[in-house]
């Protein structure tokens, strides 16, 4: 089998840390899951939208061994540094999920491993896995943090992916991905939906994961046309889907549905089985644009969302609302115009490069709904209008903020050889810009080594 070259940086590097995990003593099982780039769907996941997401060659690696002793280790090797967490396996056990996330806030230096260690949790809670043995686990990832590509979720599957190798417990790769969305939504605290943990556990390289979530219906893959290409381009701006402005568009997401159903709607499970068009008619016009989280409570109590809680605050009703309703669409008319590419085509049939162009003003028009929403950000924005000023010409057709907005990554599509056009608006942004190219497999399709 032919290795990835992260891969093989990976197995000599455990091979160098005999101090943490040594072959002499048992079997080592290592895990592989990449980050990703929200080409179209982006938030509008928790509200049943179609979301198509791309697995990037970036990862997050996972080495484990089982122990004698009932405890869990976990060491985290950063670029200068490393983390280290240590905690009894029993201690760990005999929490439920609201009294394990506060054990792991109570104190900064232990809220990492919440995304590792959470998995012994949920698997003991959801699949009743019994743990004899504590277990070493050494982390090593290349996918950025807070840049909005998904590195907790690179996080958690390959933990996750690695613990139940280890330990011989089977699970299908997506119910890996609902478990580690538990342990991010109900251990770590992040209101996350579901569709960064699967593709990291389900992505094919090259291709596009298709994923309805209501809640997590694979659909399957779209191969990218040969001629066209994604890129990220990193603003800079740390993202956090932990941070206010998520959570706030979420939860007034949920409170625009609660909204709808009062004025007489049959109660439905997702905004996004609501046209746009008769949102416009018949419920646009009676939402306004903002709520009190006083006067929501007041009138209507929480909404239905099980991993957010309206609190005092002030809501963006109307755009939460409107966005995924109108993502939902955009996302439904994106792979409706990928799925009328097929193989490589002559890149001047210029019928092929109006559907080029009419994918990229859909991304573009995702993003101008972030921004209305209030998840926009300078930096962001201004990535998106270089690539606008490019555009065709340089083979660039458009370009959007990925996964929980507010700063993190921007993803551009392009002609697969517009690489040094990409290259070029990073530089313009800010000298020295990263940019992400390539892709890898899922962790399923990667699965284990053993060493």
């Amino acid at each position: 089998m032919n290795e990835l070259n992260d891969t093989k940086r990976f197995l000599e590097f455990v091979g160098r840390c005999p101090d943490l995990l040594d072959p002499r003593n048992g079997q080592i099982v290592i895990a592989r899951a990449p980050g990703r780039l929200d080409l179209m769907g982006g938030i509008a996941d928790y509200s049943g939208s179609l979301v198509l997401e791309y697995p990037i060659s970036l990862a997050a690696y996972a080495a484990i061994q089982r122990s004698v002793q009932r405890r869990v280790e976990i060491t985290s090797i950063l670029p200068n540094a490393s983390l280290h967490f240590e905690a009894s396996l029993d201690e760990l056990l005999e929490h439920d999920y609201e009294s394990a996330r506060e054990w792991f806030r109570k104190v900064n230096s232990r809220r990492w491993a919440s995304y590792v260690a959470g998995a012994f949790i949920v698997l003991n809670r959801e699949r009743g896995v019994r743990f004899e043995n504590g277990a070493k686990i050494l982390i090593r990832s290349e996918v950025p943090e807070g840049k909005g590509v998904s590195s907790s979720a690179a996080l958690e599957v390959s933990s996750m992916q690695a613990i139940i190798a280890a330990f011989g417990v089977e699970i299908s790769p997506v119910e890996i991905a609902l478990l580690c969305q538990k342990v991010e939504n109900l251990i770590a605290g992040a209101p996350c939906g579901v569709m960064d943990q699967l593709t990291s556990a389900c992505g094919e390289q090259d291709k596009l994961l298709e994923l309805l979530c209501r809640p997590a219906e694979l659909l399957g893959t779209l191969s990218l046309p040969e001629d066209l290409g994604i890129w990220g381009i990193d603003s800079g701006v740390r993202h956090s889907i932990g941070a206010a402005d998520y959570g706030t568009v979420r939860t007034a997401a949920f409170i625009g549905l609660r909204m709808i159903e009062s004025m007489g709607l049959s109660k439905i499970a997702y905004l996004t089985e609501i046209p746009p068009d008769e949102f416009r008619r018949q419920y646009a016009w009676r939402l306004p644009r903002h709520i009190s989280g006083e006067d929501f409570l007041r009138d209507f109590g929480q909404t239905r969302d099980n991993v957010t809680r309206v609190e005092q605050r002030k809501y963006p009703v109307f755009e939460a609302t409107r966005h995924p309703i109108d993502e939902h669409a955009r996302v439904v008319r994106f792979r409706q115009i990928l799925g009328e590419f097929s193989g490589t085509v002559d890149n001047r049939d210029s019928s092929r490069t109006s559907a080029a162009e009419e994918l990229g003003e859909l991304m573009c028009q995702s993003h101008a709904s972030y921004s209305a929403c209030g998840l926009g950000s300078p930096g962001t924005d201004k990535i998106v209008e270089l690539v606008c000023e490019m555009g065709p010409p340089r083979g660039l057709f458009g370009a959007k903020i990925t996964g929980g907005g507010s700063g993190g990554t921007v993803a551009v599509l392009g002609r697969s050889d517009a690489g040094d056009a990409v290259k070029e608006v990073a530089e313009r942004y800010a000298k020295g810009t990263t940019v992400i190219s390539g892709s890898s497999p899922g962790a399923a399709a990667f699965g284990v080594r053993y060493l």
